[in-house]
């Protein structure tokens, strides 16, 4: 399938029709440094020619897939490290203690 990772922390979609997974993704830029965690709904495919495919959908509004071509929302830049949920807040949380 089209899109598809392991790497968040949701489950696996509906086989054989359509269904609804919530991923949540850390990312860390590697140019700035800037870091921000981001929840997806991804929508799992499968239309009448039997050709699956996913949508990625972030507060309502359709994007790209976060892994195909990453960008930095502080500066536009794609060398980015993405984690699981969770990583970013974590870190966050050791700088503030």
């Amino acid at each position: 399938m089209a899109d598809s990772s392991g790497i968040g922390g949701g489950t696996a979609g509906a086989t054989g029709g359509t269904g609804t997974v919530h991923e949540e993704y850390s990312f860390a830029c590697m140019k700035c440094g800037h870091g921000w965690e981001q929840t997806y709904d991804i929508q799992h495919h499968l239309p009448p020619d039997g050709t699956p495919f996913v949508t990625y959908w972030t507060e309502g509004h359709r994007v790209p897939s976060p892994l195909t071509n990453p960008t930095c929302v502080n500066c536009d830049g794609h060398l980015l490290r993405i984690m699981r949920s969770g990583r970013v807040a974590l870190a966050e949380r050791a700088m503030h203690t």
